[in-house]
């Protein structure tokens, strides 16, 4: 049987009602959420038994914070817990020509304290046949840095497949490290990265590359100077995302393998109920694609791009939707009529 344990951060997400702007919210809709967490729900959905480690605080937010992972019938078995306090993100929605806000309170929070050692990953990793992480985890602090370094090393150790979404957020970098110091030892291990050709040179260290998407012979030297880079890289991907507005979105996808590019097509995406974790739904679906659909990548890119594309529909960050509505959405069946 496969299973995933994913690693990282989750945060109570609080969102302002409807497309209210913060300065008019009276109350927040509270949900947890963190890329890492949703990539595991995500999977979990498709019958692929996952586990999400992290560190929480030892309070009531921490524990039900193991109630929603529960109830999205995620593991947690290897969650540790001390430090201060869970981490907290508001969410302003946009709407049309005005896009959405995210606010982080996160500083101090118990993943940001973690340290190498508080998890026996030896342990974490028996029955495992695949690893995620992300570059969310390495930027929250050099605490969880050293922990995801350590984690990734005991995953190769023991011939894991190794996957990591990109994610820069260049609002988290702030302990003094910048990417390009951090992720090429980590990203040296993964077999898997999920992630814009830039965004992978940027931080890897190197310069931009300026690629052109829309022009697909351009892409294989771009991809190959990667896999350079990266000595035990096998696939990458990239979410190809034109916004047209925020309540409107067109969404494909690219995959490289084995010197071969794979392409899906664009598809319109509106009215964009939550844009939030549409990410890590594409991560997800990729995960997916790649454990059973593994000779036929098309294929896994194309239940990858469904996956992003149906996530737009879904309130919170986390995907719900079923690998059946998945299958429905790739067969041409996008006219969201009722199902009885």
């Amino acid at each position: 049987m496969d299973k995933v344990i994913t690693f990282g951060e989750v945060m109570m997400r609080l969102a302002t009602e409807r497309h209210l702007r913060f300065s008019q919210a009276k109350s927040f809709h509270a949900m947890y959420g963190g890329g890492e967490f949703n990539v595991a729900v995500s999977l979990s959905n498709y019958g692929i038994q996952s586990e999400f480690v992290t560190k929480l605080p030892d309070n009531d937010l921490g524990k039900c914070v193991v109630m929603e992972l529960n109830k999205r019938n995620v593991g947690a078995n290897h969650v540790v817990y001390g430090g201060e306090r869970l981490g907290l993100y508001f969410l302003e929605t946009g709407a049309g020509t005005r896009g959405s806000k995210v606010v982080y309170d996160r500083a101090h929070s118990s993943m940001a304290t973690i340290k190498s050692g508080e998890i026996n990953w030896s342990d974490v990793f028996k029955g495992v046949n695949w690893f995620h992480w992300s570059g969310i985890t390495p930027a929250i602090s050099q605490n969880a840095a050293d922990s995801c370094l350590e984690a990734i090393k005991v995953a190769s150790e023991l011939g894991i497949t190794i996957s990591c979404d990109l994610n820069y957020r260049s609002k988290l970098w702030k302990y003094g490290k910048e990417p390009k110091d951090i992720m090429p030892e980590l990203l040296k291990y993964s077999h898997v990265i999920l992630g814009d050709l830039d965004t992978a040179f940027f931080m890897l260290g190197k310069e931009k590359t300026n690629p052109n998407y829309t022009n697909p012979q351009s892409l294989p030297k771009l991809y190959e100077l990667l896999f350079d880079l990266c000595p035990n890289l096998q696939t990458a991907a990239t979410t190809l995302r034109y916004s047209v507005n925020a309540s409107h979105q067109k969404i494909g996808g690219i995959l490289y393998h084995d010197k071969k590019l794979y392409s899906a097509d664009l598809k319109e995406v509106t009215p964009v109920v939550d844009r939030v974790g549409s990410g890590d739904a594409f991560m997800g679906g990729l995960i997916y694609g790649l454990i059973k659909e593994k000779h036929n990548l098309q294929k896994a890119l194309d239940v990858a791009v469904a996956a992003c594309c149906l996530k737009h529909t879904i309130s919170g960050d986390y995907n719900l939707i079923t690998i059946e509505e998945i299958e429905e959405f790739i067969s041409g069946n996008t006219s969201g009529k009722v199902s009885r």
